[in-house]
């Protein structure tokens, strides 16, 4: 048996592998989206698909990417590996997101038997769909792009160009594209570099061993932490403001069922799979919700293949959660985010302590699309916003959706340099956040002028459920956006979709704040004295 110490240094081993992954990839990535914003994840996983190191990336996709290779595994079989090989695939069916997340992984031999996986995710600006950009229309999942099953790129180390060339005709953006697959096949073989290092440096067996111990200890740990919850069933339901097709609200139902160590998220009662675009793959669905729970079960510690083991997530087929095999599925991350939300709200009577009033419940997109001398251009931002306060503390300003996890803001200097726009205004929102004993985190104020024609695409929610107050807290600001023409009064509006605007065209941006926590007269003078000192309220 291994001991203690060399555990601790095969885990931290996966960990830094990873974090080698994730650095070669930022730094041959072709796309702003990906080497500047972020937009993506990687990780290492064992023969099973089971999680063996990490690093920062997006939350989404870091527990997608394990669900995506067994998911894999299930339809080609382990047969259809070879070393050497490097597979793409990106159908929301398997993946569980829109189609623009490409997931690239590869196979790791080692003395010519199969022992694990090294996988990337990341955001590709166009992937061939009906119109350029984060459309917002979309009714089929043929209307949004180039779906890619399953498909070996490299066989036996050498590349197919034929399926590269093909990938690339579907895409606005081929130059990029390329790029950003080379990236993330330069990431998974240094993840392939790194797993087979680590098993040469401490031998199969304890390597095999100490992963073993790894995944017994996140069990143990979780399990713990959900016998310290009440055993009970706890639920809380919400709404989006709308399916982007249909304009009809999108209701999100969430039960928690507490017993002994183990909990059940059942979102039985959800909408139907929508009209629109809001639908998620049932892999996605359950890295969402995993997520959550890692919110309130034994947070502080790191994720491995034995997490998540007492959790079970019931996701009726043909809900927005489990749709259809051809439901669109580009805005995937709404009523996910909702549904987090919504297990910490069911929650938190019964461990206030570990909960946190509604935070940044969106993307809240902002997209820009044109022509310059250099051909089309593509600028798409994910904006912040504020976060829930929670037992102890005020919520957190200008941070990204938890769900986004390290994903960066686009820096302004980058945009003005790349695209025609001038970023006029950009700080806090204030007042923005629900006020209580402890105050929710403040959104932002972005005012764009827009220096040549485009179209714009919008896409923000959760203006009427805003991030809601918790025990007596106040409800955050909801988001706002104002569409100002040249000579002409501003118009309000939160989706659009190809909005064609002129030279000159400002667009004034307010994102949400996060809701409040306990009683607002509780709040202490000084605190107060110290909002209005630093301007965070009206």
């Amino acid at each position: 048996m291994p001991s203690p110490a060399t555990v601790e240094v095969v885990r931290n081993a996966f960990i830094s592998g990873a974090e080698q992954m994730r650095r070669n990839l930022y730094r041959s990535a072709h796309s702003p989206v990906i080497y500047e914003m972020k937009d993506c994840s990687v990780g290492i996983y064992d023969a099973e698909g089971r999680l063996l190191g990490q690093a920062p990336g997006l939350p989404f996709f870091l527990g997608s990417l394990g669900g995506t290779l067994r998911a894999v595994i299930r339809i080609k079989g382990y047969e259809a590996f070879r070393e050497g090989d490097i597979w793409v695939v990106n159908d929301s069916t398997i993946c569980g997101s829109h189609l623009n997340d490409v997931t690239v992984f590869a196979p790791v031999f080692v003395e010519g038997a199969l022992r694990g996986f090294s996988a990337a995710k990341a955001h590709w600006n166009d992937i061939g769909a009906k119109e350029a950009g984060y459309v917002g229309d979309t009714v089929d999942i043929f209307q949004e792009g180039l779906r890619i099953g399953p498909t070996c790129i490299f066989r036996d180390g050498r590349l197919d160009q034929q399926i590269v060339d093909l990938i690339a005709l579907n895409s606005r953006f081929p130059t990029a594209l390329v790029g950003d697959l080379m990236a993330e096949i330069s990431a998974c073989r240094t993840g392939v570099e790194r797993f087979s290092s680590i098993v040469e440096r401490f031998g199969w067996d304890q390597m095999q061993k100490s992963i073993r111990l790894v995944f017994d200890q996140s069990e143990a740990e979780d399990r713990a932490s959900v016998s310290e919850i009440p055993d009970g069933v706890y639920a809380a339901d919400g709404y989006l403001d709308s399916d982007p097709v249909t304009e009809d609200p999108v209701y999100i139902q969430v039960t928690v069922t507490v017993a002994g160590d183990s909990m059940t998220v059942d979102l039985t009662g959800s909408n139907q799979q929508c009209v629109g675009s809001i639908n998620s793959g049932v892999v996605q669905t359950r890295s969402a919700m995993e997520q959550a729970f890692k919110f309130l079960v034994n947070p502080h510690a790191p994720v491995s293949g034995g997490n998540f083991r007492n959790l079970e997530v019931i996701a009726p087929k043909g809900t927005c959660f489990n749709p259809s095999e051809t439901a669109p599925c580009l805005h995937y991350g709404p009523h996910l985010s909702l549904a987090m939300d919504l297990i910490i709200k069911a929650l938190s009577e019964v461990i206030p302590e570990r909960a946190a009033a509604g935070h940044v419940g969106d993307s809240w997109n902002v997209i820009l699309v044109g022509e310059n001398e250099y051909g089309l251009f593509l600028s798409g931002e994910s904006l912040t916003g504020g976060w829930g306060a929670y037992e102890g503390g005020d919520g957190e300003s200008a941070l990204i959706h938890s769900s986004a996890g390290d994903f960066k803001n686009f820096p302004i200097e980058t945009m003005e340099h790349r695209y025609p726009l001038i970023m006029r205004r950009h700080g806090l929102r204030e007042g923005s956040g629900g006020d209580g004993k402890w105050r929710g985190g403040l959104g932002i104020v972005r005012e764009y002028e827009i220096l040549a024609p485009v179209t714009v695409q919008l896409w923000f929610e959760r203006t009427v459920q805003p991030s809601w107050g918790l025990f007596g807290g106040g409800d955050g600001a909801a988001p706002e956006v104002w569409v100002y023409r040249p000579g002409q009064p501003g118009v309000h509006m939160l989706k659009a979709n190809n909005l064609k605007v002129e030279a000159g065209t400002r667009l004034l941006v307010k994102t949400g704040g996060g809701g409040g926590w306990g009683d607002p007269t509780e709040r202490s003078a000084e605190d107060h004295a110290r909002d209005r000192r630093l301007e965070l309220v009206i």
